[in-house]
């Protein structure tokens, strides 16, 4: 009963809301119809043919929309799951394809993603992973570097950043700050641990993505912990890790590199659930990140979360080996294509950050959801100062179909499939472009 009402009053709302967000993109289109004769069309003399990976993540329309600004065609490619993609309607995308989804068929994944790349004659293959799919991309990229060039990083490489734990003690032997940490494969090893020798609280971590768990922010030791503990899976087929719990200001992070260089960067404040990026510059964290990639002579992207302490320091919480979505900032950036596609030929060139001018990037329908926490007229007025001192990060006047798309079409299809299968959910999230499960995606 719970999982009826909560689809249908979703699907309610999102119907009340259909005809203003029509009316802003009718609107749209046709200030674009009147204005495309004024408009200059960027023509570049070396256009690319550039392949993206999850299509169904404002991320990647981002990335699709700064590579068709820079004079490049892309196509955006999906699991069969999210055929349904509302970016698919964009008008900086090429094609739209469909694939097997990797943890399910592997090999299908690779050899259509293989298709892709030979019947579009793709030069870029850039991956705009999910956390499960990463690893996949990295495997897929060995499949497709005799045809294109990869921005990604290896299978090993890809593994070895995505584990919480490994992450850390990599940091540590480039003579890096990061947390203290312990490998976790019984959950015997947390209750025989000596917090009180220590001095430290710990949280615990799920090494394998985890969407629901990853929230869970407990700090040990606390009295009852046996029983919480034991009630976790971990194994050794399903490590985690105990990490150490510094309070301090948290961070995120984007950084493009190629050839050990960073090329593109952002940083910014973190948020509840990551739907709101200002860039902040933060030159220790830069520095931190700066030696990492260099260490490992990197091509791909990657994102981390930081702590800074109290006293300044800062640790390393975990690593993305992926897209963040903080490259939204990037919205009016016209260097961004560059920045991913050419090696920088000088040594003190500096890396692009979002523009001065660039505003700070939301997703109206998190922040709508957020009018049931406001409690005074001052709360009222910092959202409001949200809204309209940002930006959409969906919206763009020039490409309006994907912000009526993905609420109206995408997660409108979604609840209506999870309504159909009395399927219930944690909550949406209108930035990946899916209803976030207990055990899904």
């Amino acid at each position: 009963m719970n999982a009826l009402l909560k689809n249908l009053g979703t699907l309610i709302l999102l119907l009340i809301a259909l005809p203003i967000n029509f009316a802003i993109v009718l609107v749209s289109l046709i200030v674009n119809w009147v204005s495309a004769p004024f408009r200059q069309r960027i023509v570049n003399e070396h256009p690319k043919n550039i392949l993206i990976t999850g299509g169904k993540m404002t991320k990647a329309l981002q990335l699709a929309r700064s590579f068709h600004q820079a004079g490049h065609r892309v196509f955006l490619v999906e699991t069969h799951k999210y055929w349904l993609s509302g970016h698919r309607f964009s008008n900086a995308v090429t094609g739209f394809y469909t694939v097997p989804s990797p943890e399910k068929d592997a090999n299908g994944y690779y050899q259509e993603l293989l298709k892709i790349v030979q019947k579009e004659r793709i030069n870029v293959f850039i991956p705009v992973s999910s956390p499960v799919a990463s690893y996949y991309d990295s495997v897929a990229g060995t499949f497709l570097s005799p045809y294109c060039e990869i921005i990604h990083f290896s299978p090993d490489i890809t593994q070895m950043l995505d584990n919480k734990f490994t992450l850390c003690e990599k940091a540590r032997s480039f003579g890096l700050s990061a947390p203290k940490s312990f490998l976790i494969t019984d959950p015997q090893q947390v209750l025989d641990f000596d917090f009180a020798a220590d001095g430290s609280q710990y949280i615990l971590k799920s090494i394998r993505y985890n969407s629901v768990s990853r929230l869970d922010l407990t700090r040990f030791p606390f009295a009852g912990m046996a029983d919480y503990v034991k009630n976790l899976p971990i194994s050794p087929e399903n490590p985690w890790m105990m990490q150490e719990f510094i309070t301090g200001q948290e961070y995120c992070t984007h950084s493009t590199v190629r050839n050990g260089k960073i090329r593109l960067h952002c940083c910014s404040k973190s948020s509840a659930f990551q739907v709101n990026y200002q860039h902040i510059e933060q030159p220790e964290i830069y520095s931190w990140i700066e030696k990492f990639v260099k260490e490992l002579n990197l091509t791909g992207q990657i994102s981390f979360d930081f702590i800074q302490a109290e006293n300044g320091n800062i640790y390393p919480i975990e690593c993305n080996p992926r897209t963040h979505s903080a490259i939204t900032m990037f919205y009016n950036h016209p260097g961004l294509a560059d920045a991913y596609l050419k090696d920088s030929q000088d040594e003190n060139e500096s890396a692009i950050v979002p523009l001065p001018d660039s505003k700070p990037t939301y997703w109206i329908y998190h922040e709508m959801w957020r009018l049931n926490e406001i409690r005074s007229w001052s709360d009222l007025q910092a959202w409001m100062q949200k809204v309209f001192q940002g930006k959409d990060a969906i919206f763009q006047i020039n490409d309006p179909l994907p912000f009526l798309a993905v609420p109206h079409w995408q997660i409108t299809l979604l609840l209506l499939n999870s309504l159909r299968q009395l399927k219930d959910w944690v909550r949406i999230d209108f930035n990946i472009g899916k209803l976030v499960e207990l055990g899904g995606d």
